[in-house]
């Protein structure tokens, strides 16, 4: 489970993603290390207002839910793995400030900041790691990752399946395509273990493909409000990945999972 208390004694600064941030690293880390947290849900329950989406039609990003709070819900999509998958990264000690503010600055559309235990892939886990950590073999990373928790303005709790791939298709925001997005995180999962996928990231990719071969063969057959086509959006030019300088919501960066 989650902590807001940053972990103590520790002299390495490691952050867990579990969105974008699996494909679209941070800046100033020295190692990356595929792995799990436990207690957790993921689920594309959070507005994007700035990234994928706007404030007039936000697109959908995820977040994580206590799974003790997310087994009180209803939720279409009734299982989800024990494991979420994602990946972890490094920081370099005299980066982490700086990183920590471009996470800050990137994350703020609802998230919060949460210390978790990480589980490395057991056989992908260099050995260095245990060292560093001054652990035994086997134990837990504390990492910091950002969370959409329930009590934030834009988490939007569960959604039917077919109306969230639709919402997902349509929508479109400063940092492209809502389901490029999605896209993106499965091929990212698929391609961190043979047990890191995620039924809810699949089912929704899978459904978004039907939408969009629906359009690609002029089949609108769902409801007017599924088949508006989403606002215009005035793209500004890309932004360096990782310029520090303070950004507007606008501004060309990806979502970390967000910690995305």
């Amino acid at each position: 489970m989650s902590d807001r208390a940053p972990p103590a004694q520790s002299s390495d600064f490691w952050l867990f993603g579990y969105g974008s941030l699996i494909w679209k690293p941070p800046p100033h880390f020295d190692r990356r290390i595929p792995g799990w947290v436990t207690g957790y849900v993921r689920r594309f329950w959070q507005a994007s207002e700035d990234h994928r989406g706007t404030p007039e039609a936000p697109g959908r990003v995820v977040t994580l839910i206590e799974r003790s709070y997310w087994e009180t819900l209803t939720d279409h999509h009734d299982s989800a793995p024990n494991r979420v998958w994602g990946v972890a990264y490094r920081i370099l000690p005299d980066r982490v400030a700086e990183v920590k503010e471009y996470l800050d600055i990137r994350e703020i559309n609802g998230y919060s900041i949460h210390y978790t235990p990480f589980h490395p892939a057991s056989e992908l886990r260099p050995h260095p790691v245990v060292s560093l950590q001054a652990t035994q073999p086997g134990a837990p990373i504390q990492a910091l990752v950002y969370i959409g928790t329930p009590d934030n303005d834009q988490f939007v709790g569960p959604q039917d399946p077919q109306q969230l791939a639709e919402h997902i298709y349509l929508s479109e925001g400063p940092s492209g395509l809502n389901r490029d997005y999605l896209w993106g995180l499965e091929k990212a999962l698929d391609g961190l273990s043979p047990e890191s996928g995620d039924e809810h990231v699949t089912d929704l990719s899978n459904r978004v493909r039907a939408v969009a071969a629906r359009f690609a063969e002029g089949r609108n057959d769902q409801p007017d409000k599924f088949l508006r086509p989403p606002p215009s959006v005035v793209l500004v030019s890309p932004a360096q990945q990782h310029d520090f300088r303070k950004i507007t919501s606008i501004d060309e960066q990806e979502e970390t999972e967000k910690t995305s």
